[in-house]
């Protein structure tokens, strides 16, 4: 249990819109529930939801700054489904438009080989026969369950590193933006940090971590670098030592 509450740490510490919130809420709920309860098959279908949900909100990054590579990455769909992944409005749109397999391909943007990618989404098969009436039970006890769930914790992991130059360019992009005082939303840089980069952008604590150390030397040369540094010394201060069970 204690393994798969980590995952909390990957997913966002704040979302678009209160039902997505409830979404989520209601899939550790269901997850922890019948864990407790010995219901290990559907406490694995629902954390395997939540994993599915973890590598939408990565995808949903990697559109927003690889723009060009996603759209390239369609070629091969319908030119309908074409626009409506390039304009989903909600990382949970992607399973609307697309199998769930299809959407580890979008790893590939990142450099993950196809052998990667086969780690990521091996775990679909097992979830398809949780959820389909075989009459066989995969998780019939704690330690296959555990098992289960370390798998997939290793793979949110390595998933989380190849997303790290994603991330940074999230954040880079937002700074700079955030620096022109005529264009960003909020006067005050806090606000604006937490509607128009962590709320807008589905940051998780795990992201967090990556943008406290981010780089700030490619920009000295720009003209508000001064704002640009003043936006990211209150993101450090705002969100260091975050309180993981906040």
């Amino acid at each position: 249990m204690d393994e798969a509450l980590e995952l909390a740490e990957y997913l966002p510490v704040s979302y678009r819109s209160s039902s997505e919130e409830a979404y989520i809420r209601f899939l550790w709920e269901s997850f922890e529930s019948n864990y407790e309860g010995g219901k290990f098959e559907f406490s694995c279908l629902a954390f395997h939801l939540l994993y599915m949900s973890f590598v939408s909100f990565s995808l949903w990054r990697i559109r927003h700054v690889r723009e060009h590579d996603f759209k390239n990455a369609l070629i091969g769909f319908q030119s309908t489904k074409e626009g409506d992944l390039l304009k989903a409005s909600t990382p949970f749109a992607f399973y609307e438009k697309m199998k769930e397999a299809e959407i580890f391909r979008f790893f590939k943007l990142l450099g993950c080989e196809n052998q990667q990618i086969g780690e990521f989404s091996r775990f679909l098969k097992n979830r398809n026969q949780v959820a389909h009436p075989t009459g066989t039970v995969l998780f019939n006890d704690q330690k296959s369950i555990d098992a289960e769930i370390g798998k997939m914790m290793r793979e949110v992991a390595n998933i989380q590193s190849h997303m790290k130059p994603v991330v940074l360019d999230v954040y880079g992009q937002f700074l700079r933006e955030s620096a022109d005082m005529d264009a960003r939303q909020y006067a005050l840089p806090e606000q604006e940090i937490e509607v128009n980069f962590i709320h807008q952008n589905y940051i998780s604590r795990k992201d967090i971590e990556f943008c406290l150390a981010y780089d700030l030397k490619p920009h000295e040369d720009t003209v508000n670098f001064e704002l640009l540094l003043s936006m990211h010394t209150t993101f450090c201060e705002t969100y260091t030592d975050t309180d993981p069970a906040s």
